[in-house]
């Protein structure tokens, strides 16, 4: 078996990279995508979807795999308070997004074409899946079970922290969009860009690096960091999907630029307004580090795009340090 080395940025507060290891698999790159990678010259959408779809094929981990005894006892014994609760507060709002995306991403796949249906379906398989990990670390670590009366979501929305809010919420809005018209480009690359480039590639990416650094650095909650290793590279195959229906669609037009900038500047206007504040320093990252890996995520995916970011964008970059 082929492997290889995947960098999960972790704190400053950690001197070390964390190694995680994935088997070998069909990469795609930026240049792949140009048509002058290593998988041939004539690599058009449709080809790439289905080799996206390959990917998932080969990625698919079984939730129920996971014996998570270690992560209650470590749960309970090795983390402060204020360690639960930072962690916790993350790992709901990663439940209410998989959750979410589950059942949205249906009105995105219903305008697409028929080889990139294969890649959303794997998305939408891949986003129960993660549904069921977070549900199964709160329900079985955390010890958040269900009730008569309210279901683990509806015990952990509380706990959602508001960062995830505004983006979800947009996203939904977005969502009943497409379902009243699912081929209407623009809209399309309104949802795209809410989902794919900042709900997954700066998000997603961003706060499961806090997660695996600290619990990985830490050599403890080893069920989490299994399942959380696996659903980064899941999110990974996901954004590379999602790039590639944008620039598709910016090469069709290149006026959606205008429509990528506006749902960014939604975005970041509503990340910069919060009634109160998520602290992350508990698991080794400080308010600034935090803006620097949100900044930076979301600098290189729109360098993936082949876009920039405007000055008044990176202007509203800098209020969301102290929010996030």
């Amino acid at each position: 078996m082929t492997e290889v080395e995947v960098d999960i940025p972790v704190s400053a507060y950690h001197e070390r990279m964390r190694k995680l290891f994935r088997r070998h698999h069909v990469a795609i790159t930026r240049d792949d995508l140009r048509g002058d990678g290593p998988v041939g010259d004539d690599l058009d959408a449709s080809s790439a979807f289905i080799l996206l779809y390959r990917q998932y094929l080969r990625d698919r981990w079984d939730v129920f795999d996971l014996d998570f005894r270690q992560d209650r006892h470590d749960w309970s014994l090795a983390l402060t308070a204020e360690e639960r609760e930072s962690f916790l507060g993350i790992a709901a709002s990663f439940l209410h997004g998989s959750r979410q995306l589950e059942v949205d991403l249906a009105e995105f796949m219903a305008g697409t074409a028929e080889e990139h249906k294969l890649h959303v379906a794997a998305q939408i398989e891949t986003q129960a899946r993660h549904t069921a990990f977070f549900g199964r670390f709160l329900c079985e670590v955390v010890d958040l079970e269900p009730t008569a009366d309210a279901t683990i979501l509806d015990r952990t929305f509380p706990l959602v922290q508001e960062t995830f809010v505004g983006p979800f919420g947009l996203l939904a809005f977005q969502a009943e969009e497409l379902r009243r018209n699912p081929h209407d480009p623009q809209a399309r690359v309104r949802y795209g860009t809410t989902c794919f480039l900042w709900i997954q590639g700066v998000l997603a990416a961003s706060f499961s690096s806090v997660l695996l650094g600290f619990a990985a650095g830490r050599g403890m909650l080893p069920a989490f960091v299994a399942g959380a290793r696996a659903m980064y590279l899941d999110h990974a195959r996901h954004v590379r999907g999602g790039l590639l229906f944008l620039q598709q669609e910016l090469r069709r037009d290149p006026a959606v630029v205008d429509d990528i900038y506006a749902t960014l500047r939604t975005i970041l206007m509503v990340s910069a307004v919060s009634s109160r504040q998520a602290f992350h320093e508990p698991l080794g990252w400080s308010g600034d580090e935090i803006r620097l890996l949100v900044s930076s995520s979301l600098r290189r995916k729109c360098t993936d795009l082949g876009i920039t970011l405007p000055a008044e964008l990176e202007a509203l970059l800098l209020p969301i340090s102290g929010q996030v």
